[in-house]
C-alpha cells in the first residue's frame, strides 16, 4: 500500500507538533495539562497559531475551548466540526485527543493550500476539558457546546480547593457567560473525530485504522460493605463478618458475570479500599468501585442487575450490609451510518482495495458522546501499539497517521460532493 508523500509529510508535522505540546506541562517529569491552567492557555495559543497558519480565523469560546474556522463557498455556511481535546491526565501520552485536533488543522491546511472551498465551513475545535482531571467532571468543553452546561459545576473544587467559578475568573472568562458556549444546532452539520484507539483490538487484528460504530454507555458506582472489625488472631473463621473478603468475592462475581453475558459488555472493579487497614485486623468496612459499559444500554443495565443480585446473595451469606452510590450514568451513542460508510469507503479507496474497513465500538468515552446531542457524529480510530494509552509509553505509527489523514481527506471530499443544504 502506497501512501502519498503529502500525507507522510503531514504526519511528520503532526508528530513534531505533538512533541511541542508535550513540552507544555505542569509536571517536570511527565505530561499534565488541566482545564483552565496556565498550561492550557499556552497550548491554546500555540494551537491557535497553527490554525491561523493553516488559513483559519481563531477565537476561544466562553468556556475556553480553542476554535478555528475555514469558510465555505459562502461565509454564512453551516459547519462540519472536526476536533478532540487538548487536556490530559497526569503522566499522559502525547497523542490522546491532541492528534485529532492537529489532524483537523492539517485537513484545513490541505484545502487552503489548494485554494479549495467546500459547500460548508470547517471548524476545528480543541476542547479544554474532556478528561475531567482537575474538577472531576468529564466532557465540560463539549457538553457546554451541546447545551449541557450546568450552573452547579461552578461550585466544583480542585485539589487546591479552587472552585471552577474562581478558575474561570482567573483564566479571564466570565462564569455567568458559560452557557453562551452552546452552539445553534442548525449551524452544525456534523462532528468528526480522529482518535487513537486506546485499546488492543486494531493491533491484534492487524488493522492500521478502524471505523467506530458507537461509543459504549457507562454506569459507575461505589459499593460499600459493612461487617465487623475484629482481631485476626482471636476471631474464628466461622464467626467472621469480613467486609474485604466479601468485596473480593463480589469482584470475582463481576468478572464472571461480564464474561457470561453475550455482547460487548465489560465490567471492572478498579478500586478497593478496606478499613481499618491494619495487617492484624479483620476489615469491618470495604468500598469497591464498579464500572460497567456496553454499546447497548439494555445489555449494560441487565449486567448491572445481575451484579446487584450476586452481590446481595454474597452479603446475605456473609452477614454483611451493602449500600450503593451510583456516581455516573451515560447513554450509549451510535455513530452516524453515513459517516461510517464514508470512512469505510475511503479506507478501501486510499488503500487501493488492499484494506477492508474494520468496524469496532469504542469502550472509552469521547467528546463525540456529548456532540451527538446536537448533530450526527463520526469517529476514526488509529491503532495503539501495545494497546497503551493514558501512559507516557502511548504511541502511534507514523504511517498510520498518514493513512488516517488520507482517509479523512477522501471522506471529506466525497461528503462535500454529495452534500446538499437542508
Amino acid at each position: 500500500m502506497v501512501i502519498r508523500e503529502h500525507y507522510l509529510e503531514a504526519s511528520r508535522r503532526i508528530l513534531e507538533r505533538c512533541e511541542q505540546l508535550a513540552a507544555i506541562s505542569a509536571l517536570p517529569d511527565g505530561i499534565l495539562r488541566t482545564y483552565l491552567s496556565n498550561e492550557q492557555a499556552r497550548a491554546n495559543a500555540l494551537v491557535a497559531s497553527w490554525m491561523e497558519e493553516a488559513g483559519m480565523t481563531t477565537w476561544a469560546d466562553p468556556v475556553g475551548n480553542q476554535w478555528g474556522r475555514y469558510e465555505g463557498t459562502s461565509e454564512d455556511a453551516p459547519a462540519l466540526i472536526i476536533g478532540s481535546h487538548l487536556d490530559t491526565v497526569p503522566y499522559a501520552g502525547r497523542y490522546d485527543g491532541i492528534l485529532g485536533v492537529l489532524a483537523g488543522i492539517e485537513l484545513v491546511s490541505e484545502l487552503s493550500q489548494a485554494g479549495q472551498r467546500l459547500p460548508f465551513a470547517i471548524e476545528v475545535v480543541g476542547f479544554g476539558d474532556e478528561e475531567g482531571t482537575r474538577f472531576g467532571t468529564t466532557l465540560i468543553g463539549s457538553k457546554a457546546l451541546a447545551g449541557g452546561w450546568q450552573a452547579e459545576w461552578l461550585t466544583l473544587q480542585d485539589k487546591q480547593e479552587i472552585s471552577l467559578y474562581s478558575a474561570l475568573k482567573a483564566y479571564g472568562l466570565d462564569p455567568e457567560q458559560c452557557s453562551q458556549a452552546a452552539l445553534d444546532p442548525t449551524r452544525v452539520i456534523g462532528y468528526w473525530e480522529m482518535h487513537i484507539e486506546q485499546g488492543p483490538v486494531l493491533e491484534a487484528e492487524e488493522f492500521p485504522v478502524g471505523v467506530v460504530t458507537g461509543i459504549a454507555g457507562a454506569r459507575r458506582a461505589k459499593i460499600r460493605l459493612t461487617g465487623q472489625a475484629g482481631h485476626s488472631g482471636t476471631t474464628p473463621m466461622h464467626l467472621r463478618r469480613d467486609a474485604l473478603a466479601g468485596a473480593a468475592e463480589i469482584t470475582v462475581a463481576v468478572e464472571q458475570i461480564a464474561r457470561r453475558i453475550e455482547g460487548d459488555v465489560v465490567a471492572t472493579v478498579g478500586q478497593l479500599f478496606a478499613r481499618p487497614g491494619a495487617v492484624n485486623v479483620i476489615a469491618g468496612d470495604a468500598i469497591l468501585s464498579l464500572d460497567v459499559r456496553s454499546q447497548s444500554d439494555k445489555v449494560r443495565d441487565l449486567t448491572l442487575e445481575a451484579i446487584n443480585d450476586a452481590a446481595e446473595a454474597i452479603v446475605a451469606r456473609r452477614q454483611l450490609q451493602i449500600s450503593w452510590n451510583h456516581t455516573h450514568s451515560a447513554e450509549a451513542v451510535l455513530c452516524n451510518n453515513q459517516y461510517q460508510s464514508l470512512f469505510g469507503e475511503a479506507i478501501e479507496s486510499v488503500s487501493q482495495r488492499k484494506l477492508k474497513p474494520k468496524f469496532l465500538p469504542s469502550g472509552a468515552g469521547h467528546d463525540a458522546m456529548a456532540m451527538a446531542a446536537i448533530c450526527p457524529v463520526g469517529m476514526l480510530f488509529l491503532r495503539s501499539p501495545g494497546g497503551i494509552s493514558h501512559h507516557p509509553d502511548e504511541g502511534v505509527i507514523p504511517e498510520d497517521v498518514a493513512l488516517a489523514l488520507a482517509v479523512f481527506s477522501e471522506a471529506l471530499r466525497n461528503y462535500a460532493a454529495s452534500y446538499s443544504p437542508a
